[in-house]
């Protein structure tokens, strides 16, 4: 399977190729370009948080005990102290790092559930819930960063599956068919479990009206290929270059032959 350097990476390449896409459509702003990027850049990773002792599995727990942490300050800090507003932080940090790392890989099983497609359709309407219920964002843009996320989920998959085999040897690993699945054929039940876990989610989830509406319009499509390639060449250079003709020729009159 890929390593954690090369499904970050190549997972924020391909979401940045894609944040750039809406930027040009103009359904984000710019500076919301940079949210969909690490939304996706996160959901690269996140099908390994299921691999124990790694650097994906301490990352992502990281980054949820932070956000955590911190929901948990600004929905009930303001009622209390000082002291007490650290000791709430750090308790929800502590618990969501250590302990919840803990039980979490006592019940997963890596490259199970969650490396399936079902997993990342659960992460999806997560991540739209958390944007919307809690970060107080717009119900499309919601949408859309649940969107980075399924799309980064998918790209890590794609990518161990690549690496399930060995174009050196030109035979296919036994890992092969592990990693992008619909769902993890061996456990019924914890894919039952999931499946539960992504209709509740869509449930609490906002409307996806604005959002499907959004992604679907022609004008948008149409928009989005006209943008596609320059008109004037890369970077303008066919305007460049008669520019630079046109001012040759009005000041060629003004060089005197060196005789």
């Amino acid at each position: 399977m890929a390593n954690f350097r090369t499904h970050i990476g190549i997972g924020t390449i391909a979401t940045g190729f894609l944040a750039t896409i809406t930027m040009a459509a103009a359904v984000v702003t710019p500076n919301q370009v940079m949210s969909l990027a690490l939304a996706g850049a996160l959901g690269s990773v996140l099908p390994d948080i299921d691999l124990q002792r790694s650097r994906s599995s301490r990352a992502i727990f990281f980054v949820l005990a932070l956000f955590f942490s911190f929901c948990a300050l600004f929905s009930y800090g303001w009622k209390y102290s000082i002291l007490e507003m650290w000791l709430i932080w750090l308790a929800v940090f502590l618990g969501v790092r250590y302990i919840g790392q803990a039980l979490f890989h006592r019940f997963a099983v890596h490259r199970g559930v969650f490396h399936s497609i079902l997993a990342g359709v659960f992460f999806m309407f997560a991540a739209t819930v958390i944007c919307y219920h809690i970060l107080d964002v717009s119900a499309e843009l919601s949408w859309l960063a649940g969107f980075f996320v399924l799309f980064g989920y998918i790209v890590h998959l794609l990518l161990d599956e690549i690496y399930s085999v060995d174009f050196d040897n030109t035979r296919i690993k036994r890992s092969f068919g592990s990693a992008f699945k619909l769902y993890e054929y061996k456990s019924i039940g914890a894919s039952l479990a999931m499946l539960v876990a992504a209709i509740l989610a869509f449930y609490i989830a906002p409307s996806s009206e604005a959002f499907i509406k959004s992604v679907s319009s022609e004008d948008m499509w149409l928009f989005v290929w006209q943008k596609l390639l320059p008109d004037n060449g890369l970077f303008g250079w066919q305007d460049q270059l008669q520019k630079m003709i046109a001012f040759f020729y009005e000041n060629s009159s003004d060089i005197e032959p060196n005789l």
